[in-house]
């Protein structure tokens, strides 16, 4: 079951919970002007880390990489014990 929680802004960009999993969540990231979909940060398991998997034809500065950078060093924080 999904639990509201607000969505994460950052000047561009922001992430909304989408999907609680047992351990995990997963979160789309989009965009503050347009709300058009980016890409997805969810765990992937072969790596053990949350990633962040772009939508095609998505282009990003060093900026918004910046925040997707900080959101998931966040995530991977929380489930740290």
């Amino acid at each position: 079951m999904l639990v509201f929680q607000p969505p994460v802004e950052y000047k561009y960009i922001y992430f909304i919970k989408v999907e609680d999993k047992p351990k995990t969540s997963v979160w789309h990231c989009r965009n503050q002007k347009s709300n058009g979909l980016l890409g997805v940060v969810k765990w992937y398991g072969p790596w053990r880390q949350y990633c962040f998997l772009p939508e095609p034809n998505t282009i990003f500065n060093t900026g918004c990489f910046e925040n997707i950078n900080h959101f998931i060093k966040q995530l991977t924080d929380e489930r740290k014990p």
